[in-house]
C-alpha cells in the first residue's frame, strides 16, 4: 500500500515551533469559519447542524484540522483524522445525503481552511517556498479525508442496502402468507417501503424477474423462485398500483401469470389465484381476469369431474364420436339460449342439423333441459371441455 501523501510531505516539511503554535491557536476560529461557510454554500447542510449530526460534523471538522497540524508538526497520526472522516461518511449515508453533497462540503472546507491557515502562516513569517509546500499538504490532506469519507459512505450504503433487501424479502413473504395488517404495517416500516393502495401478484420464469422488475413501478417487490412453491423456477413480483394494460405489456413476451388487483394487505389472495392458474398458461402471459370461469369450475377438480359424470350420464351409451357432437351442440345451445341459427353459425352446420341433434338430446335428457337447476348443472359441466 502506498504511503500517504500527507505523511510523506510532512516528513519533508520543516515548520518552526512558533509558527506551529500560532496555527494551533487559530484552529478553533478556522474550524468555525469552515462550518459557517459550508452552511451558507452547500444547501444540503442548511439544516444539518442541530442535534446529533451537528455535533458529529463539528467534531469531525475540529478533529480533521487538529490531526493535520499534529501530522505536520511530526506528533500526530493521520489515521485519527481518516477514521473521523470515515465515520462522517457513514453518518451522511445514514442521514440520506449523497456523497456529492459531502464532497461539495469538503471543497468549501478546503478553501476556507486554507484561507485561515495561510493567513496565520504568512503573519508568522513563513517563507514563500515553505508556504507553497504547506498548500500542497493542506490539499493532499483534504483529498485523503474525502477518500476516507467516500469509503465510509459506500460501506454504509452497502450494509444498509443488504439489510433493507432482507427486510423487503421478509415483507414479501409476510404478504404472501396473509399476515395480519398490524404485522404487515410494521414490516413495511422496517423495510422503509411505502405501502401502495393495491398490489398485484405476478408469476414469471425466474430468469426474467430482475429485468422485468426494473420496468415496473418503484416499490415492486421481488421474491425468490421458491416462494411460489412450483416445480419450475418461478419468481413472484408484487406490483404496486399497477395499470393492468401496462403490466400485461411488460410481461407480454413471457409465460407470466397476472393475478387480480387486491388491497396491498390482501395480496395473498392475488398470489393464490395466480398459483391456481399457473397450469393454464400458454405461450404468452395469462390474465387471470380473463379465465375466471375456468378458475371457478376448476377450483375443485374432482367435484367438477363428478358433476360432469352425473349431469352428462344420459350420453354414456353413445359412441365417442356421436357423444362429442352432441356435447358440442348442447354446450352451444345452452350458451346461445336455444337460438338455433346462432348455434348453427358457431358449429358451421345447417340449422336443420341443429334441430335434429336437439331432438336426440331431448330424447336422452327428457325434461331436464327445461329444469333450471339441471340446466345450471349442464352449463357448469360443459363450461370447460373434458381433457
Amino acid at each position: 500500500m502506498s504511503e500517504s501523501r500527507t505523511v510523506q510531505g510532512a516528513a519533508e516539511f520543516d515548520i518552526d515551533v512558533a509558527t506551529a503554535a500560532r496555527l494551533r491557536r487559530s484552529l478553533s476560529a478556522t474550524a468555525d469559519e469552515v462550518i459557517r461557510a459550508v452552511i451558507q454554500e452547500v444547501p444540503s447542510y442548511a439544516g444539518a447542524w442541530a442535534g446529533r449530526m451537528g455535533t458529529t460534523i463539528r467534531r469531525a471538522v475540529r478533529t480533521a484540522l487538529g490531526t493535520f497540524l499534529d501530522v505536520v508538526g511530526g506528533t500526530g497520526v493521520l489515521a485519527v483524522g481518516a477514521e473521523a472522516a470515515y465515520e462522517l461518511g457513514r453518518g451522511e449515508a445514514r442521514d440520506g445525503r449523497t456523497m456529492d453533497a459531502l464532497l461539495a462540503a469538503y471543497r468549501v472546507g478546503a478553501r476556507v481552511a486554507w484561507r485561515g491557515l495561510s493567513s496565520t502562516a504568512v503573519s508568522a513569517g513563513m517563507p514563500a517556498d515553505l508556504l507553497a509546500k504547506f498548500a500542497e499538504l493542506v490539499f493532499a490532506y483534504i483529498d485523503e479525508l474525502s477518500a476516507a469519507s467516500a469509503a465510509g459512505h459506500a460501506d454504509e450504503l452497502a450494509t444498509s442496502g443488504r439489510a433493507r433487501e432482507r427486510y423487503l424479502e421478509q415483507l414479501g413473504r409476510d404478504l404472501l402468507a396473509g399476515a395480519t395488517d398490524e404485522l404487515l404495517v410494521a414490516a413495511a416500516d422496517r423495510a422503509s417501503w411505502k405501502p401502495p393502495d393495491t398490489l398485484t401478484a405476478v408469476l414469471l420464469p425466474s430468469g426474467h424477474a430482475h429485468m422485468t422488475q426494473r420496468l415496473l413501478p418503484e416499490g415492486t417487490l421481488l421474491l425468490a423462485e421458491d416462494a411460489a412453491g412450483l416445480a419450475e423456477p418461478t419468481a413472484v413480483l408484487l406490483v404496486p398500483d399497477a395499470t393492468r394494460a401496462h403490466l400485461l405489456r411488460v410481461v407480454g413476451e413471457y409465460r407470466a401469470v397476472v393475478g387480480p388487483v387486491r388491497p396491498w394487505t390482501r395480496v395473498a389472495a392475488s398470489f393464490a389465484r395466480a398459483v391456481r392458474a399457473h397450469a393454464m398458461r400458454g405461450d404468452g402471459p395469462l390474465d387471470t381476469e380473463e379465465r375466471l370461469v375456468e378458475l371457478v369450475v376448476g377450483a375443485d377438480v374432482e367435484a367438477h369431474a363428478d358433476l360432469r359424470a352425473r349431469a352428462l350420464s344420459p350420453l354414456d351409451s353413445l359412441r365417442p364420436a356421436t357423444r362429442r357432437r352432441l356435447e358440442e351442440t348442447l354446450r352451444s345451445w345452452l350458451l346461445h339460449q336455444g337460438r338455433r341459427d346462432d348455434v348453427a353459425a358457431e358449429l358451421f352446420v345447417h340449422a336443420q342439423t341443429v334441430r335434429y341433434r336437439m331432438s336426440q338430446l331431448r330424447e336422452l335428457f327428457g325434461t331436464a333441459l327445461d329444469d333450471p337447476r339441471r340446466v345450471l348443472e349442464l352449463t357448469l359441466a360443459l363450461a370447460v371441455p373434458a381433457d
